[in-house]
């Protein structure tokens, strides 16, 4: 990997994402010692522009921010690590710098939809009409869609299947929400599953 550091002064830009989630997480600066700190311990390690000194992500918090991956931009003068972050990242406790409902990806979105839809008094929300009807309904429909999408698995035709398959997942959501669990707290599970 080829970075070009002459461009900003002897400092790169460089995005910190998680590795699990594709959650943006921070932005800070590296020079090439802070990058060559960062490819052999393999924790994100930035040159502070306050401190005029390497700083490791952790140092004093343990909070550290460790490296899965390191990714260039095509005018070789950003990078972006997927990280695996040992605690919050932000300086104010938070998971990332950014605004947390915003950072996660479609599904999450998705999920912040499905919450409002349940929330808000739209009668015509299909999503606030199933809830209503209580949580054996809900259940109900995820199985429906479970068994369409073994049907669907059995052909060839593969909108089909992938159109059940999102009806099954955004039902899924559905059903989360209804028993009070985050999409978040199953990827979790999933993430100690993995290791």
């Amino acid at each position: 990997m080829s970075i070009d550091f002459s461009k900003t002064d002897g400092l790169v830009p460089v995005i910190i994402q998680d590795f699990a989630s594709n959650q943006v997480l921070m932005l800070g600066y590296m020079n090439e010692e802070a990058f060559a700190k960062t490819k052999q311990d393999c924790k994100v390690t930035f040159f502070s522009r306050s401190k005029n000194r390497l700083w490791t992500k952790g140092e004093t918090s343990g909070n550290f921010l460790l490296v899965k991956e390191m990714l260039i931009d095509c005018d070789q003068d950003t990078l972006l690590i997927k990280a695996e972050p040992q605690g919050p990242t932000c300086h104010t406790g938070s998971k990332t710098c950014f605004k947390e409902e915003t950072a996660k990806g479609f599904l999450y979105q998705l999920e912040q939809t499905i919450k409002k839809r349940i929330e808000t008094g739209d009668e015509k929300s299909y999503t606030r009409d199933l809830v209503q009807k209580g949580i054996n309904k809900v259940a109900q429909k995820v199985g429906e869609e479970a068994i369409e999408l073994i049907i669907e698995s059995k052909d060839s035709n593969e909108d089909l299947f992938k159109n059940e398959a999102a009806d099954l997942l955004f039902h899924y959501l559905i059903l989360l929400k209804v028993k009070g669990f985050s999409l978040e707290e199953i990827e979790q599970v999933l993430k100690l599953r993995a290791k």
